[in-house]
């Protein structure tokens, strides 16, 4: 018996050695991390807008009640390891920050969704209603106006819509305020046209808005009530500036004053785009940051001439205060827009911070304005707006952070050559750094990036900032004693050099750089590396950058989809082996046209499939021939509204691997693979698909998303909000 037992009791020791042996390695790795916090600790600040983001991030991602609650749950579950490590450890505090900061960030924007709920139109309907005039923009290049409607008469319309009117057939001076009759399509707001693409549905429900629509006929003005003050002013200030320069220049002077860019060209806002100088066109961090600090320059300057007050006064107060007062005048000027209210905040948190003593700017300043948008805007997250501000500011603060920067940047006792030299260096080497940044957003939202646009901000931005914003205000100033008119010629003169400046850079060889439908995965792996590189500020931080590329190479190897098609069906862009695309209504669809182009990284609009030889087509329907790896797909796609004759339609769907429709097929069409016609659309939005091996389908809506705005959005009533 003793024989026996004597294995089992050799064996016990070591066991416990084993065991007592991976605790010690476990502490030790806990002691590493707590080494590398207490170095990193002036940092971790920085990521607490970084997991509250992360909770908002998540509440988006997923589908329903079950993975939000579960995701609050993570958090609080996070923030519980966070306790039980040590409260007072540097890992123990930065749990338990991060695991609130998620759990609130997605309790807060589900809240937010539900608080903004709205009713929302179910179905597509021609109807008559009068409305009061909430705002109005003019869409010049359209030859358009858009109004946000809030109807008076018709308490089963949702509460506000937002339609456009043909210029022709509306009042030339329709204001905020007005009352107006109107016949209207109106139709509930759509979901996007295809995978990545903006969402119509999610933007309109955080707007309130519960149809979108076109006026039919002629908008009647029934009567003219007060105008909100704001709005007043801006229709007023935007007609004013207009008449005042030639209709391009006009454009771009209305978009400065006021934030309406209706009256912007086609042409130039793409050549905008093209050239990386689109941001100039919204109102957001650059304007207000020009407005703040030429407003407390100049009033420094003018209460530093008399003694008495720079001895009893703080002057640098006194023009901060004046600073932000501009800065809350011009947002509330232009419409009070989240980009410009965001950008307000900013710098009302960089004054607070002089008014302290403090730096002008620092990352933890970055931080703090990031947390206050997302907690008053927490939707404004997933925008590319806030994307573009904020990555761009944090990549400018980092990098004038880094010692090599301060001491390559820093002033110094030398010539005034060298001095330009050095800040055209520190200009440069800021728009790469933005430029690098910002290329995983604008690629990931806008399938294209401008090469170039660091070399033009250089120009462009000091043009627009001390120039072209300057002569517009002293203009507008000396209208009212009519002298404006040597100021307006240089405003003029300064915007044509802009536009030139951006059509030049914009026909460059190699200005655009265009990438196909990135994968989500690969945005987010390259931010998250971004993250990584910026925030932390010892040497493992280059470790963001293995995941920045990494991400990169993910987005490139990712093969581009053959198949798209938008989500009323009615749009079919498929590639053929020579990776080019063609359109199956190409030549008719106008904007989507374009947004398909850009989606497929062309320049030119999509061919027509009817000029493929892969492609039958009839004036009802094409039947396309893709071959894939050995294999043979065949798409058959509709044309018309027109019904196909029954028999040879089931037969032509039997015969496929592949149907798109934007209208109901009957049940007995079944193709071989997949039906996608407007029931199947309305379910997944756009699709794009990839035939390889096995055919692979990515859709614009994830089956069972329970957002608010999928939702109202498949009511069966006549109107719904969600519940």
């Amino acid at each position: 018996m003793v024989t026996g037992d004597a294995p089992s009791m050799a064996v016990w020791p070591r066991q416990t050695t084993g065991f007592s042996g991976a605790i010690a390695a476990l502490r030790g790795a806990f002691d590493r991390i707590e080494t590398w916090l207490d170095a990193e600790r002036d940092q971790l600040p920085l990521w607490l807008p970084v997991a509250f983001g992360a909770g908002i991030g998540g509440w988006f991602a997923l589908s329903g009640p079950a993975g939000w609650g579960a995701l609050i749950l993570a958090g609080a579950a996070v923030a519980a390891l966070g306790v039980a490590l040590g409260a007072g450890r540097r890992l123990g505090q930065s749990l338990i920050w991060a695991g609130l900061a998620l759990a609130l960030g997605c309790a807060l924007v589900w809240g937010r969704a539900l608080i903004v709920a709205a009713p929302v139109l179910d179905r597509p309907a021609i109807t008559r209603f009068a409305a009061d005039i909430e705002s109005v923009a003019q869409l010049t290049p359209r030859q358009a106006v858009r109004l946000v409607l809030r109807p008076v008469d018709r308490p089963d319309l949702p509460p506000r819509l937002r339609l456009t009117a043909r210029q022709q057939a509306a009042p030339a001076d329709l204001m905020p305020g007005d009352r107006i009759r109107l016949t209207a399509r109106l139709a509930p707001p759509m979901p996007p046209a295809m995978p990545g693409a903006h969402d119509p549905a999610r933007a309109a429900w955080f707007a309130g808005i519960g149809a979108t629509g076109r006026a039919l006929g002629a908008v009647d003005r029934l009567t003219r009530a007060p105008p909100d003050r704001a709005s007043g002013l801006r229709v007023r200030l935007g007609g004013h500036v207009a008449g005042a320069l030639p209709a391009r220049a006009a454009g771009i002077a209305v978009a400065l004053a006021t934030g309406d860019q209706g009256r912007v060209g086609a042409e130039d806002q793409e050549a905008l785009r093209r050239a990386g100088l689109a941001h100039l066109l919204s109102v957001s961090g650059l304007h207000v940051t020009a407005l703040v600090g030429a407003v407390m320059f100049v009033v420094l300057r003018v209460l530093a001439l008399s003694p008495g007050l720079a001895l009893r006064w703080s002057l640098p107060l006194v023009a901060a205060a004046a600073g932000a007062a501009a800065g809350a005048g011009y947002t509330w000027l232009t419409g009070a827009e989240v980009p410009t209210v965001r950008a307000l905040v900013a710098a009302l948190l960089v004054l607070a911070g002089l008014a302290l003593g403090r730096e002008a700017l620092t990352l933890r300043l970055v931080a703090a304005g990031a947390l206050v948008v997302l907690a008053l805007w927490p939707e404004a997250l997933i925008g590319a707006s806030f994307q573009f501000s904020f990555a761009a500011v944090t990549a400018i603060v980092a990098l004038h952070d880094h010692p090599a920067a301060r001491r390559l940047f820093a002033r110094r006792d030398e010539g005034v050559i060298a001095a330009m030299l050095r800040a055209l260096v520190a200009i440069l080497a800021s728009g790469l750094a933005v430029e690098i940044v910002l290329a995983p957003i604008a690629l990931y939202h806008f399938h294209q990036q401008g090469v170039y646009g660091a070399l033009a901000n250089l120009v462009a931005i000091p043009l627009t900032t001390f120039i072209i914003m300057p002569a517009e205000a002293l203009a507008l100033a000396l209208d009212t004693a009519g002298l404006g008119a040597p100021l307006w010629w240089i405003t003029g003169r300064a915007i044509d050099l802009l536009l030139a400046l951006a059509h030049l850079t914009a026909a460059a060889p190699g200005a655009v750089f265009r990438l196909p439908l990135m994968p989500g995965g690969a945005a987010l792996t390259m931010l998250a590396g971004g993250l990584w590189l910026l925030l932390w500020a010892r040497r493992h931080r280059w470790l963001g950058l293995a995941a920045m590329l990494g991400g990169a190479l993910w987005a490139v190897v990712t093969p581009p989809p053959d198949l798209i098609v938008t989500g009323d069906g009615r749009h079919v862009a498929v590639r053929d082996p020579a990776g080019d695309y063609a359109g199956i209504r190409a030549g008719h669809g106008g904007f989507v046209d374009l947004m398909l182009a850009d989606a497929v990284a062309r320049d030119e609009p999509l061919a027509s499939l009817a000029l493929s030889p892969d492609a039958r087509c009839s004036p009802d329907a094409c039947l396309v021939t893709i071959t894939r790896n050995g294999r043979t797909w065949r798409l058959l796609a509709t044309r018309t509204d027109l019904m196909m004759p029954f028999q040879p339609l089931i037969a032509a769907c039997a015969a496929a691997d592949i149907v798109v429709s934007d209208r109901r097929l009957p049940a007995a069409c079944r193709p071989r693979w997949i039906k996608l016609d407007q029931p199947a659309l309305v379910r997944s939005g756009g699709v794009a698909i990839r035939l390889r091996h096995a055919p692979w389908l990515e859709p614009a809506i994830r089956s069972g998303d329970r957002h608010p705005w999928r939702v109202a959005r498949l009511s069966p009533r006549g109107w719904a909000s969600a519940p």
